[in-house]
């Protein structure tokens, strides 16, 4: 059973404070007619995830953000980032730090894995927080009304790497510049720092459903790791290639393999920065 949007509305206003609010009715978003837009996305809901993350986001994790200038204030935008930590802790605290670091706020749609949207529940909540499935028509449509896709070119894999490989880029995805290149929008590199050392993995026990397998960590809950998010200058895909290289492998090879080093780049240089696991 879904929750109704009043139901949101209340406990954000409750629980989240006048902050909250004031961030959710600034948000600009393509109202469909019914309080919605033509993916699910509900100002009231954002609310909500903002109320609920939000202790994660200030006390427990205590996020730093560095660079934030670099997420495009309008336009599309493709945000490419690191993906780990067992669990997809960083995927929620990217989506509230872009979001609290825009003005007027915007909501990063984060591209989710194929098995996410049949999630009972969860995939519903996650859909009115601004999460899509990963098809070609869904990130077009997003791109074309000028959104930030947020996309971990890692996948799954990445948050299902082992210790000895942390902070190592896995095998790099190319679709995020292929969207970038086809729908004209400059990819942001982004590292995140602190999400490796949350939830180590001791083993995977393989499953046959919509989860691809079941993790076995070596803690029950993640650690309260520091988390630091960097943004980088934007690798300008709308300027240095044209929407008919799109369809180019050597192009797309090229430009995913700037876009990895950037990240890479970021990740060598908050390791560097920062204090330890913990500050």
């Amino acid at each position: 059973m879904a929750v109704p949007a009043s139901v949101a509305r209340l406990f954000s206003s409750a629980f989240g404070g006048a902050s909250v609010r004031d961030r959710a009715e600034r948000l600009e978003f393509p109202d469909a007619g019914h309080g919605y837009d033509l993916f699910g996305l509900n100002p009231d809901f954002v609310a909500l995830g903002e109320t609920v993350a939000s202790p994660m986001y200030d006390r427990y994790f205590r996020v730093e953000s560095h660079g934030n200038e670099n997420i495009p204030a309008t336009g599309p935008g493709v945000l490419a980032a690191n993906h780990s930590g067992t669990l997809p802790f960083d995927g929620a605290m990217v989506w509230m730090d872009v979001y609290r670091n825009t003005n007027p706020p915007r909501v990063p749609r984060a591209i989710a894995d194929y098995f996410v949207p049949s999630l009972p529940f969860v995939g519903t909540l996650f859909a009115r927080c601004g999460v899509v499935g990963g098809s070609r028509g869904n990130a077009r449509a997003l791109l074309e009304s000028g959104n930030l896709l947020l996309i971990f070119p890692e996948g799954t894999p990445g948050i299902g790497k082992p210790w000895s490989k942390r902070y190592k880029l896995q095998d790099w995805r190319q679709g995020h510049c292929e969207l970038a290149i086809r729908y004209r929008a400059p990819v942001i590199p982004i590292a995140v720092v602190g999400a490796e050392e949350q939830m180590p993995q001791l083993a995977q026990i393989p499953l046959g459903g919509a989860m691809p397998y079941l993790p076995i960590p070596a803690t029950l809950f993640p650690l309260p790791v520091k988390y630091h998010i960097y943004y980088g200058e934007p690798v300008r895909t709308d300027l240095d290639y044209t929407p008919e290289q799109a369809d180019d492998p050597g192009v797309l090879k090229e430009a995913a393999q700037r876009v990895k080093e950037r990240v890479q780049a970021l990740i060598d240089k908050g390791l560097k920065e920062r204090k330890g696991i913990f500050r």
